[in-house]
């Protein structure tokens, strides 16, 4: 997506979302899955058989364009306007969707690689309740580096995981302790691990401390 191109192309309403694992009418619970820029729904879900629970749906929006936002997560939120405020709306209908489906959001996990654990993080400390879990891989809160937080709400105790590389070239680990530091201030409980030189990727300790969040959470219900 070209900042060029009318604005109208670059809005994500509409878009389509892909289903994996259990039916939702049937799910006990959800994770909703956020990809990457540059990435397709298809890609997020490529992780299901890596973390995959019995009970669990999963939930994964396209992006316009493959892209929720034009530019570098760390730029000013206007420069990423209008196309961050309709992700953050698109995520705000596909939960929506999910408590229509009788799945509170105490059993609803949101996870995002890169970009999308950007999205994902933004959207839920945007709009803290208790979640059944949130990941973010490779990602931290929208904003510049200088940004002041005015969140209102608690996430409830949510178990949070933040896991990213110390040489990450999208994201640097300063962002992410800047991330962790801001969800705790809302109530939610961080876990933070980063790796070193691993890079922009993900790796066997975040996918089976995934799976330990989704255990746990089926096991409180």
């Amino acid at each position: 997506m070209s900042l060029s191109e009318p604005v109208a192309q670059g809005l994500h309403q509409g878009n389509a979302v892909l289903v994996a694992g259990e039916p939702l009418e049937s799910a006990r619970a959800v994770v909703l899955m956020v990809h990457g820029r540059g990435a397709q729904a298809e890609d997020i879900l490529s992780l299901v058989p890596f973390i995959s629970q019995p009970g669990f749906a999963y939930l994964a929006p396209q992006a316009s364009g493959n892209t929720w936002y034009p530019n570098s997560f760390r730029a000013p939120i206007a420069e990423n306007e209008p196309w961050l405020s309709s992700a953050l709306d698109l995520l705000a209908e596909v939960h929506a969707r999910i408590l229509q489906n009788n799945i509170p959001s105490e059993r609803t996990m949101f996870l995002g690689f890169s970009q999308g654990a950007c999205l994902a993080l933004e959207y839920t400390a945007r709009n803290p309740r208790r979640y059944g879990g949130v990941v973010g891989l490779s990602g931290a809160l929208i904003g510049p580096d200088d940004s002041v937080r005015e969140d209102n709400g608690s996430f409830e105790d949510t178990p949070v995981f933040l896991g990213c590389s110390d040489v990450d070239f999208h994201v640097p680990k300063e962002r992410v302790d800047q991330a962790a530091a801001a969800l705790k201030k809302i109530g939610a409980s961080v876990t933070e691990r980063i790796y070193p030189q691993m890079g922009h990727t993900t790796n066997e300790d975040e996918l089976a401390f995934i799976r330990d969040m989704m255990k746990r959470l089926l096991e409180s219900q």
